[in-house]
This record gives C-alpha cells, structure tokens and sequence, in this order.
C-alpha cells in the first residue's frame, strides 16, 4: 500500500480533532505522508462531503482515503473499507464515498471495519475519526490488508448517495446544483457538453429557469468576465456549468441549494 493518507471532514479549523488525527497517524505511520483534502465541509453534509471528494480523487495519488462526514457518528451505522482503483477508502457506510469509488472505476471489494485489535484504545463512539479511521489507515500504510478488518460486505450493499443527473431534451437540458462551495458559487450537474450539444458556446446567452423563474445569463470563461455584482455561466475546473456573482455569492442570491432543479437553454 502506497504510503499516501488523505483526510477529508466536517471537523472544521477551531479545535484539535484534525491535530488529533494527524498524531494518531504519525504514530502508527510516522513514514506516511498525510493530505489534507478539506475539513470544512458543512456539519453532516454528506452530499457536499461527496462532491469534494469525488471531484478531488483523480488528482490525488493512490493511498488511503479517510472520509468522516457522518451525522450518525455513534449510532448504529457501520465503518467501512472499500477497494476501487487502486485505492481504499475508509469512512462511514452512509454514502460519502461513493461517488469517489464510483469516479475510481466502481467497488472492487468492501469490508466492514470491526476488528477492533486495529482500533485506538478507549474508543470514542463520537470520535471514530481519530479512534478508528485513522489508526486504521496507519495500518494498512504499514501493511495490513484490508480483509484483515472484519467481514466482507457484498458491495451491492453498500450505501450510494443517488449519482447528480442531467438530460438534454427539446433543446433544453435539465440538472441539479450537486453542491454550493465557500463562495456560494453553484455547481450543477450539468457538463459544458451538454451546453455544446446543445450548440452553446462561450460568449452566448443562457436561459436558466429556477422553478417558475426565467433569467438570462451570460455564459463565459470564468466570473471575471462580467463586471462585479453581476451572474454569470461557466465551465468550473470539474468541467460542470456553474452559476455564480463576480465578487458575490449566487446561491444565496438565487436561494439555490444543493439538489434543486435547474434547466438550461441557449437564447436566441
């Protein structure tokens, strides 16, 4: 196993969970290299936990990938160890890691972590990041095999968040906002593609229906291409369209949250 460990959580910055994890780890695999992918994911936000990861894991070499965004954290879900790509991916089974598995080619082999000789001793049923996710992880950097962790769970059981959608019809194409970052810039699920399927190209004009509202965008490069304060379309660095305000925040301006519905047209 390559000695690569990220961390990705809804910790945040203010206390000392995140050090926490990190001395754990030095402990067990003072040779590991460990990458901070994000820890200021939303409290329990699972769905925006997912997006991060997903659209972070190509870039990131292979190793193990601990995801602990987990507003059940104590209750009765199960931790789980999952084989994709290359990788394994350690967090809790409530489907934070299933599109990075997904964008890793799909679950190889899962396994439930319950084999608690590998666990930090007491363990905190609030705290499995740094009790079991990464004494875990510095494990398996050392050498353990991930079926040593407990019993194999058939991957077809594994929790999945349902994967963002899009469709292109009448010369329109449907989507989601997947996820809203610390800008309030608004992710869709719907790819630059589509919008070229579709004939749009940089430099046109969107229309964008939020349920019964009509706008119209301008499609660009990037939000810099319209002066502050204004909307704006763009292909983001994932290849999505998002919606944002130069110098603002357009999910708080549109009252846009993740999932809701988005529909795309080029205006003639």
């Amino acid at each position: 196993m390559t000695s690569v460990i990220t961390l990705l959580t809804d910790y945040g910055l203010e206390d000392g969970y995140v050090a926490a994890c990190h001395g754990v780890i030095a402990g067990i695999a003072p040779e590991a290299r460990v990458i901070d992918v994000c820890h200021l994911i939303p409290a329990g936000d699972v769905r925006r936990g997912a997006a991060v990861l997903a659209q972070t894991i190509p870039y990131l070499p292979e190793g193990v990938h601990i995801g602990a965004v987990d507003p059940g954290a104590g209750g009765a879900r199960r931790a789980v160890a999952i084989e994709a790509g290359g990788r394994v991916f350690i967090g809790p089974d409530n489907g934070l890691l299933s599109w990075a598995v997904h964008a890793c080619g799909g679950a190889r082999a899962a396994y439930e972590i319950s084999n608690e000789e590998h666990f930090l001793r007491p363990v905190s049923p609030t705290f499995p990041g740094r009790d079991v996710f990464a004494p875990v992880a510095g494990r398996l950097t050392a050498g353990l095999r991930p079926s040593e962790l407990g019993p194999e769970v058939p991957v077809s059981r594994l929790v999945a968040l349902p994967e963002p959608t899009s469709l292109v019809r009448e010369g329109s194409v449907e989507g989601e906002v997947v996820s809203v970052d610390r800008y309030g810039n608004t992710q869709l699920s719907i790819a630059a593609g589509d919008l070229q399927a579709l004939g749009v190209r940089v430099g046109d004009t969107l229309g964008v229906r939020l349920g019964r509202r009509q706008l119209s965008l301008p499609y660009r490069e990037t939000y810099a291409a319209v002066p502050p304060g204004e909307l704006v379309a763009f292909e983001d660095s994932a290849g999505l369209i998002a919606i944002a305000v130069n110098s603002g925040d357009a999910a708080q301006r549109l009252g846009l949250p993740p999932g809701a519905h988005v529909r795309l047209s080029p205006m003639n």
